[in-house]
């Protein structure tokens, strides 16, 4: 059966991508993931055996970046504490006990400017937001001025000016636990951090602490490591944490341009054309 399979398109990291599974498809030609992060493959070994990779980053931007606001908007206003207040039983509280943070005026920093990252400056411009960014490289005046950005060249000076930041970078050696202590000190008291990238870019014990003493105001996690988290890590019993399960692209469209695109690739491979999206080992 190995030897007729000329394509692999993978679903939420299945199958498991190895040196003996490569050896034993040698006619495979393309190997399509269904999201953007590739860090779950050896892409240098995948290349090795003459094998094409694609992602869908043109399917999963604007539902990931949807996905982002939501969990701003709704950790700013504690939507899911004065929902469990406004359902619990006795439902005894006064609106001025449960303060949320004004969005409209507030500054939004965003890690990582790439197609998501944009996306999420061009919602958060419609919510009257100030925009900073840090990114690796630095986009062109036009697109800043689309959105009424303003560029960071070093990530502290964002983390010292935003009100909530917002993590949207890919997984690499360079990014692993990009947000640790010394970063969460750097943030306002009263700030929100949100990962919508992976769990491994915030450093998790770091962000526990900080949440328990108050080194920020809150967080709210689309990604964790591992995922899901065991039922009793700390993160779980905190009340100024909103965690979803990797929501990032899980709408219907979204599945169905997923699929989508990731066939154009495969497509492309098996009939010797350039893929569309195409990933290249760096």
């Amino acid at each position: 059966v190995g030897k007729k399979v000329q394509a692999i398109y993978m679903w939420w990291h299945k199958p498991v991508i190895n040196k003996e599974l490569l050896q034993s498809m040698p006619n495979l030609k393309v190997i399509a993931n269904s999201g953007v992060g590739m860090d779950h493959l050896d892409l240098k070994l995948i290349a090795s055996f003459g094998v094409k990779m694609a992602n869908v980053p043109h399917a999963v931007s604007s539902t990931t970046a949807d996905t982002g606001m939501a969990l701003l908007l709704a950790s700013a206003r504690r939507l899911v504490e004065v929902h469990n207040i406004s359902i619990s039983p006795s439902m005894d509280y006064s609106e001025a006990d449960v303060l949320g943070v004004r969005v409209a005026g507030a500054t939004l920093g965003i890690i990582g400017m790439g197609r998501i990252g944009y996306k999420i400056a061009l919602r958060a411009k419609a919510f009257e937001m100030n925009i900073l960014y840090h990114n690796r490289t630095r986009r062109k005046v036009e697109e800043e001025q689309a959105v009424g950005a303003t560029y960071c060249e070093k990530i502290d000076s964002l983390l010292q000016q935003a009100d909530i930041v917002m993590v949207v970078v890919s997984l690499t050696p360079q990014t692993h636990k990009l947000i640790g202590k010394r970063e969460l000190e750097l943030m306002k008291s009263t700030a929100i951090l949100i990962n919508i990238s992976r769990g491994a870019v915030v450093d998790q014990e770091a962000l526990v602490a900080a949440l328990q003493t108050g080194v920020i105001r809150a967080a709210a996690l689309d990604v964790t490591y591992p995922e899901p988290l065991p039922r009793d890590h700390p993160l779980l019993k905190l009340k100024n944490i909103i965690i979803t399960p990797h929501l990032g692209i899980k709408t219907e469209k979204a599945s169905y341009m997923i699929t989508e695109e990731a066939v154009e690739n495969i497509l492309a491979a098996l009939n010797g054309l350039p893929l569309p999206s195409e990933v290249l080992p760096s």
